[in-house]
């Protein structure tokens, strides 16, 4: 992401597409290895998934916790509850 700045205070970001692309193919890439569209994922796969993202470093991008979620048809509530069941287990 790259920081907006105003008068010396960040104000704003902007995501490269780029980096919206990578995080496209890092949930793909979590489909494959779990077996199951996301689409038919049951809540077990879509916690396997947030734990897959989270170890390949998906979260580190900014606003990806709410592409994670719509992506997976999820809140952002229930993204952050399959993180942190995640590191706790």
């Amino acid at each position: 992401d790259i920081p907006l700045v105003w008068e010396g205070e960040v104000v704003g970001g902007l995501r490269r597409p780029d980096l919206h692309d990578a995080l496209e193919v890092l949930i793909a890439a979590a489909e494959t290895e779990l077996g199951v569209p996301r689409a038919e994922m049951g809540r077990t796969q879509k916690q396997a998934a947030v734990t897959l993202l989270n170890e390949w470093g998906a979260f580190t991008l900014r606003k990806s916790v709410e592409d994670v979620a719509e992506a997976l048809g999820v809140s952002r509530f229930t993204i952050y509850n399959y993180l942190e069941r995640s590191e706790t287990a």
